[in-house]
C-alpha cells in the first residue's frame, strides 16, 4: 500500500477485527542442549507470558538467545556460531521447540554440529535448520512459520551505533510482515560477495557482472519496498500506543528508497544496474559495492520533542525502541492476525512505574508472548496471576513464584 494513500475505512475495519482476534506466535516447548551455559534444559510454557528471574549470570539472557535462533540470521548477540557452544561440552549447540505458527502448531530445531574435520580445514561452522522434522536448506523458512522479535541492553544506543545495526534491527521488524524478505537480503549479500570476489580476482568478464548486477538490482529494489512497507505500517501501529512510551517518525533513508518515491520499480532497478556498471574499477579498488541497498539506514525522530533518535537520552532511546517493537506487534495482529514472540531483556529494570504497568498493559491486550528477564522479582508484580515465572540458576529453570532469585 503506498504512502500516501488514505487507508480506506472498510481495510480499517478489517483491521481492528483481526487485532481483536489475533493470536499469539508462541513457544509451548523449548529444549536446549549444550548452549552456552545450559547443558540440558527443558521448559514447557503456556502461550503467556514468561518472566525469567535470576541472578547476574545465571543464564537467563542465553535462553533468550536460543529462542533467537528460531528466526533467521545470528541471534540477539551476532556472536559466532561456535561461540554459543557450551565450555566442556561435546561439541557443537543445540535449539529445539514447538511452536504455535502461523499454520499452526510446528516443530522447529536449529543447532550446530561439531565437524573438527571441518574446522581443521579452515570451514566456518553452518547451523542446521528443521521444520516439522525435515531438514531445510534456508534459515530464511523460519520466517514462514512463526516470528521473534526482541530487545537487550545492548540495543539501548541503537540509534547513535552505525548504520548496520539498524538496518539488521528494521529488517527484523520486516520478516513479520513479509515472510520473503529474509530469503530476499540472504540471497541479495550472497550476490554482492560473488561480485566483490570477482572484481577483486580480476575473473569474469562484462556478461558475469551484468548478471550479477541485474540479481543485485532486482533484489535490492524488493529490498527497499519491503523496508519502506514496514516503516509505514509501524507508523500505523504507533498510533494505537496507549501514550507512556514516546512517538517516533520513521524513515528510510538511501539512494534506492528516495528514488522509489517517484520512480517505478523497473525504473530504479535500471538505475542500480548503471551506477554499479559505471562503478566497478572503484569497487575493485576499495571492496565491497559503493551503491546498493546495504548502504540504506533507519532514521528515527522522537516526534513528541521534534528531536533526532541518537540525540535523545538513553532513556529516552530506550523507551522510542519498545514503542516501536509494540507497534510492530500491533501493526502484526491487525494485518496478518498473529503477534510475535517477544524477546523482552532486561527491559524493565529502567523504566519508572508508570511505564511498566502501561508495558504490562500492552503486552495483555497484545495477547503477546513475552519471554522477560530480570534480577528482581518485584519489578514484575504487575504481571502476577497471568505471566509464567521462573527462577533460572545453576543451568535449570524452575517454575513457581518466588522472590528475587538467589
Amino acid at each position: 500500500m503506498r504512502r500516501d494513500l488514505a487507508q480506506p475505512r472498510t481495510v480499517q475495519v478489517v483491521s481492528e477485527q483481526r487485532r481483536a482476534s489475533a493470536r499469539a506466535l508462541a513457544i509451548t516447548r523449548l529444549a536446549l542442549t549444550d548452549f552456552r551455559s545450559h547443558a540440558l534444559l527443558r521448559l514447557s510454557v503456556s502461550p503467556r507470558p514468561v518472566v525469567l528471574c535470576g541472578e547476574n549470570g545465571a543464564g537467563k539472557t542465553n535462553i533468550l538467545e536460543a529462542i533467537s535462533f528460531l528466526a533467521p540470521g545470528r541471534g540477539l548477540r551476532q556472536a559466532p556460531l561456535d561461540e554459543a557452544a557450551r565450555k566442556g561440552g561435546a561439541g557443537g549447540w543445540a535449539v529445539a521447540a514447538s511452536v504455535e505458527g502461523y499454520a499452526g502448531p510446528t516443530d522447529l530445531g536449529t543447532g550446530v554440529i561439531d565437524a573438527p574435520s571441518a574446522e581443521a580445514a579452515g570451514a566456518r561452522p553452518r547451523r542446521t535448520v528443521r521444520i516439522a522434522g525435515a531438514n531445510v536448506g534456508q534459515q530464511s523458512r523460519l520466517s514462514e512459520v512463526t516470528t521473534v522479535t526482541w530487545l537487550t541492553p545492548a540495543m539501548d544506543r541503537l540509534f547513535a551505533e552505525a548504520a548496520p545495526s539498524r538496518r539488521r534491527f528494521l529488517d527484523r521488524l520486516t520478516f513479520g510482515f513479509d515472510p520473503g524478505h529474509a530469503h530476499r537480503v540472504a540471497a541479495y549479500e550472497r550476490v554482492m560477495r560473488q561480485r566483490s570476489k570477482l572484481l577483486r580476482t580480476g575473473g569474469g568478464d562484462r556478461r558475469w557482472f551484468d548478471a550479477l548486477e541485474e540479481t543485485m538490482a532486482e533484489y535490492a529494489v524488493a529490498i527497499a519496498a519491503a523496508r519502506r512497507d514496514t516503516v509505514f505500517r509501524i507508523e500505523s501501529g504507533l498510533r494505537g500506543a496507549m501514550g507512556a512510551f514516546p512517538h517516533a517518525a520513521l524513515r528510510v533513508a538511501g539512494e534506492i528508497e528516495d528514488q522509489l518515491d517517484w520512480d517505478s520499480a523497473l525504473t530504479v532497478e535500471h538505475t542500480l544496474r548503471a551506477k554499479l556498471a559505471s562503478a566497478r574499477a572503484t569497487d575493485a579498488e576499495a571492496g565491497g559495492a559503493s551503491h546498493g541497498v546495504h548502504r540504506s539506514d533507519l532514521v528515527v525522530r522522537y516526534l513528541g520533542k521534534d528531536m533526532a533518535a541518537a540525540a535523545c537520552s538513553t532513556g529516552e532511546q530506550k523507551a522510542l525502541l519498545i514503542g516501536i517493537v509494540l507497534a510492530q506487534a500491533r501493526a502484526m495482529a491487525a494485518d496478518r492476525g498473529a503477534v510475535p514472540t517477544l524477546l523482552l531483556d532486561e527491559v524493565v529494570a529502567h523504566l519508572d512505574r508508570t511505564r511498566r504497568m502501561v508495558l504490562c498493559a500492552e503486552l495483555s491486550a497484545l495477547g503477546a508472548q513475552a519471554w522477560l528477564t530480570g534480577t528482581d522479582r518485584g519489578l514484575f508484580s504487575d504481571l502476577d496471576g497471568w505471566a509464567q515465572f521462573f527462577t533460572v540458576a545453576d543451568g535449570r529453570a524452575t517454575p513457581g513464584p518466588m522472590g528475587v532469585a538467589s
